[in-house]
């Protein structure tokens, strides 16, 4: 909608729906948007060679440029054509996109004024983020500009803006939800295979990414460190730790157990043990010719059963 400054009404923009409709059409559950969002975290933190994970263990100049990596991942994932002014394209149309920490505190440069603006938010450590757009008109924006000529959005240009998502679930990170004494004993080895072992231990029944993995284990064979042969899949089972991966068959006994389901790239770990009567009640799953469930505290430690087996590809 455009705001009309003499009558305090909004009348159609119909632009602003036309862009709507197409950003919506190709993603209507905000998936690809997230993904481009935490994609763009992984890249600016470089975990694998770094063992970063937190917003704030980036440099200033390396948060300056976030921005400008969503905008690039956003037209990777979606295939936005160039504009001839402003950043995308999109159904024909004009748009510019802008990132920001703050929500709506997007820096609107004098090229923008007048045109469409999709604004993103994130918050890693939240694990939330937001997509809208708005018309970057003169009623909607700050009188004062910095010494780019930059504008933001006034109060009641904020007021303005069509959210497409609003403070939708951000692919986490699991790293930032564990407790400080676990990411300590993560990190404590000098070993890779052993901190990717102790990701697995610690991280129970919560999806890990590949990059997270990457982030632990900080070497280029990573994904060696999770299988059996050697890694944490083969360590882990005389502990009843069994690692779930993408895989369908795994999918399947993840979720029989009560456990997240991986998706791609994705893992789940749990220690399991065998069922008994006290189990009564408890979601169960046969491996091996037995009767398996998600260990509680009061269960023993025993050995975990051997998962089923896929094809050499797809580990």
């Amino acid at each position: 909608m455009i705001n009309n400054p003499l009558f305090g009404v909004r009348t159609p923009d119909p632009e602003l729906e036309t862009v709507s409709a197409y950003l919506l059409a190709v993603d209507p559950s905000g998936a690809r948007m997230a993904a481009a969002i935490r994609r763009t975290f992984d890249m600016l933190l470089d975990g694998q060679h770094t063992g970063r994970f937190r917003w704030e263990q980036l440099s200033k100049t390396e948060k300056t440029h976030c921005g400008t990596l969503i905008e690039i991942n956003l037209q990777r994932e979606f295939g936005f054509a160039d504009g001839e002014i402003l950043d995308y394209s999109i159904a024909g149309i004009e748009v510019d996109c802008k990132y920001s920490q703050k929500l709506g505190d997007w820096m609107i440069p004098p090229e923008a004024v007048g045109r469409l603006l999709l604004g993103l938010w994130a918050n890693d450590h939240a694990g939330r983020w937001s997509a809208g757009l708005v018309r970057a008109e003169e009623s909607n924006l700050t009188l004062r500009s910095n010494r780019d000529s930059k504008r933001t959005l006034n109060s009641h240009g904020r007021k303005t803006i069509k959210w497409l998502f609003k403070d939708a679930a951000l692919p986490e990170n699991v790293l930032l939800r564990l407790a400080d004494n676990d990411i300590d004993a993560i990190f404590r080895s000098t070993s890779g295979q052993r901190r990717v072992n102790e990701l697995f231990r610690r991280a129970q029944g919560r999806l890990i990414s590949r990059n997270v993995v990457a982030t632990v284990a900080m070497q280029e064979d990573y994904m060696k460190r999770v299988r059996g042969n050697g890694g944490a899949r083969s360590a882990l089972r005389s502990q009843g730790i069994v690692i779930f991966g993408q895989y369908q068959n795994h999918v399947q006994a993840a979720v029989a157990l009560g456990l997240p389901a991986p998706g791609p790239g994705e893992f789940v770990s749990a220690r399991l043990c065998r069922r008994h009567a006290r189990h009564d009640g408890l979601l169960w799953l046969q491996l091996g010719g037995e009767e398996w469930v998600v260990a509680t505290d009061a269960d023993p430690v025993e050995e975990g059963p051997i998962l089923p087996s896929v094809d050499r590809s797809d580990q």
